[in-house]
């Protein structure tokens, strides 16, 4: 009963980065996918593709993970990836004020032709870089909180939060997508009456 349980609540969830060149895009997928990090990360051409797995709570996440190119004549492609996609993560680098600015380019092209019920998230990424910061965390936090984002710093080189963002957005996804199985949503949503729910609805 369990295997068909498991199988039942398998979500397949296609992801983007999205982000400026150099803001550590491919270093946070490297990192989550494989574990690892490279100093001398090569920039992206077009898009990578990545895929991995997450338990989370009673369902199973397979993310399928575009890593789009983040130079701007990449640009025209992009739609191409964010389209049906079930959520992204706009990467910018907390001592690049360029690159926050255009993580907010990024967010309003989503707002506008993206999927209203994505799941977005706003990575501030090389943390171990604190010494150069330009991006403060409290304004890139409420900057997030008005555009409905949820925020997070993270740093690819010493792995701080990477696992954490995509482990959210997995949370998240059952909420945004209209689950098959009603039980399972109260138990996302409302821990406290998951129990509830549980013998109710077995």
């Amino acid at each position: 009963m369990a295997a068909t349980t498991i199988a039942h609540n398998t979500h397949n969830a296609k992801l983007v980065l999205l982000g400026d060149m150099g803001a550590g895009k491919s270093s946070l997928v490297l990192r989550f996918v494989k574990g690892q990090f490279h100093e001398f990360q090569e920039s992206t051409i077009g898009a990578a593709f990545f895929s991995q797995t997450l338990a989370v709570n009673d369902a199973t996440v397979k993310f399928e993970i575009w890593d789009t190119a983040g130079q701007e004549r990449y640009h025209s492609l992009a739609p191409m990836y964010y389209r049906g996609a079930a959520a992204a993560i706009i990467v910018y680098d907390i001592t690049n004020a360029e690159s926050y600015a255009r993580a907010k380019k990024w967010v309003q092209e989503l707002q506008k032709q993206g999927n209203p019920n994505m799941v977005m998230a706003l990575a501030g990424n090389k943390t171990d870089l604190e010494d150069k910061r330009k991006v403060t965390t409290e304004e890139a936090r409420a900057y997030a909180g008005e555009n409905g984002l949820f925020f997070i710093e993270t740093s690819a080189k010493t792995s701080v939060n990477v696992n954490d963002i995509f482990y959210e957005i997995a949370k998240r996804l059952p909420r945004a997508q209209p689950a098959q199985n009603p039980a399972g949503m109260v138990l996302v949503d409302r821990p406290a009456e998951g129990s509830q729910a549980a013998s109710c609805c077995s």
